[in-house]
């Protein structure tokens, strides 16, 4: 069997004998590791000890090897329908974006130091920040930075979920956030050790740490005219409830690895590229009886073996422009024939189509199946995202669609609370409680007999954000 290498979009192979041969068949999958593994709770995590600025810390790894996050990262990377779920969910909790409302407007402050406080601290990407690994991890962790006298907080930054890790719980709780590069080192070279606020209470804690009063801001009785902590940074945790008491939250995705979808999605688009790749299909079977040739070099005088093999070759490039040239569609193809003695008709030249189905449409349901399953594991519904490709897929209505827009944004609610702990921190300790408060206004697509498209709404009831 000989091939025609041009890189034309049709191939035509020229059958001149037929031969049987042995196949041998390899597993695409042969290397596949299922992903079960990422979420490990059979065994225990070890502590580590590492030393920072001579004084030892010991630290809980964020699983198996440390390297929990970013395996965690990486498996969702590769699931274009979970990476595209995460930017959905984080988008639909951004909402309208995060702002300091006027108590007495109920609408976005014009305060200037509020209005400096949060252009220093890039507010919109802060809350974006935040969401982002509650969304991955399902807490997030932000540092305060206060002034150098300890009472008023300055800055506030998002440290990243991934590179932080929990010191080994003291008298019922962690004392302090590690953060650094964990990717490749137990003990990587430069840590940064930011005091834990108590996380049921972290205002009161950083009042006390600074001597000062409760939420009136007296100052308690003291020798010094410096408040006694010398820390001027310090961490908040923001962790989502999840069963069970753990350092680092399980999120409730994650049940996606353990009950195999993850890695049925996986082998479907594996095994569907190993069938388009190992079976190249061919649409044209081209026969030519030999006495075709041998008309055309008689009647073209050709003799000379070159000149016939170049005549060949061009016989062969008009006979596949016939079959692929769109130009060609509703012409005829004219060839000879003769009967032998016996009454068989010998044709001299005969084309015949081999393939006419579609390598890979055989997965279109598991496909679908697939996707489906993973939107499930992320709380989104697939036609809000398209997952399910098909006309057939897409039969929710216009009604049906802002409903479930809506109803997506409304159980955004409590996230918002849960990362609105280090605003109403910064509001009191900042003693801004008489002028602004936090709030994250939602996006809610009307009906066209409203006459525009959207509309701002709150779910905070003191809000003034309907446009």
């Amino acid at each position: 069997m000989a091939s025609n290498n041009n890189s034309n979009n049709i191939d035509i192979t020229y059958a001149t004998m037929g031969e049987v041969m042995d196949y041998q068949t390899s597993s695409p999958t042969s290397g596949f590791t299922e992903s079960s593994t990422v979420f490990d709770d059979d065994g225990t995590t070890p502590i580590v000890s590492v030393e920072v600025g001579g004084k030892e810390y010991t630290y809980v790894p964020f699983g198996y090897e440390n390297q929990l996050p970013y395996k965690l990262i990486s498996n969702i990377g590769r699931s274009s329908v979970m990476a595209q779920n995460k930017l959905f969910n984080v988008l639909t909790c951004y909402g309208m974006g995060f702002q300091y409302n006027d108590v007495e407007t109920k609408l976005p402050s014009k305060d200037r130091e509020v209005n400096l406080f949060r252009m220093h601290n890039s507010m919109s990407r802060f809350f974006l920040e935040q969401i982002t690994d509650m969304k991955y991890f399902f807490f997030c962790v932000s540092a305060i930075v206060l002034n150098k006298k300890g009472d008023k907080i300055v800055a506030v930054r998002h440290k990243e979920a991934c590179y932080c890790r929990f010191t080994k719980s003291v008298n019922g709780r962690s004392e302090y956030v590690l953060y650094a590069n964990w990717r490749n080192a137990t003990v990587p070279a430069n840590i940064e050790v930011l005091p834990l606020l108590d996380e049921l209470d972290p205002l009161g804690d950083l009042q006390k740490r600074m001597g000062l009063d409760g939420q009136n801001g007296k100052v308690k009785a003291r020798q010094s005219g410096q408040p006694g902590c010398k820390d001027r940074v310090f961490a908040i945790v923001t962790r989502f409830p999840t069963p069970g008491c753990q350092y680092y939250p399980v999120p409730y995705y994650s049940a996606i690895f353990r009950d195999k979808w993850y890695d049925i999605s996986r082998l479907i688009a594996i095994g569907k590229m190993a069938k388009l790749k190992n079976h190249a299909t061919i649409p044209y079977l081209v026969e030519i009886h030999n006495d075709y040739w041998r008309g055309i070099f008689k009647e073209e005088h050709i003799t000379s073996t070159e000149e016939q093999k170049k005549r060949k070759l061009a016989e062969k490039e008009k006979i596949r422009d016939f079959i692929s040239g769109i130009e060609n569609s509703g012409k005829l193809w004219i060839a000879g024939y003769y009967t032998t003695p016996d009454g068989k008709e010998v044709k001299m030249v005969r084309i015949t189509r081999i393939d006419t189905s579609k390598d890979g449409g055989d997965y279109s349901d598991d496909i679908a199946e697939s996707n489906n399953m993973q939107c499930y594991a992320d709380n989104i519904h697939p036609n809000l995202v398209g997952a399910t490709p098909g006309k057939s897929q897409s039969n929710n209505s216009g009604s049906d669609k802002r409903e479930l827009f809506t109803l997506k944004q409304s159980i955004e609610k409590a996230f918002h609370d849960l990362m609105e702990t280090v605003h109403w921190v910064i509001i009191y300790f900042n003693h801004w409680e008489e002028k602004v408060y936090p709030d994250v206004p939602l996006i809610m697509l009307t009906t066209l007999d409203e006459n525009k498209d959207a509309k701002k709404v709150s779910n905070n009831p003191n809000s003034k954000t309907d446009d």
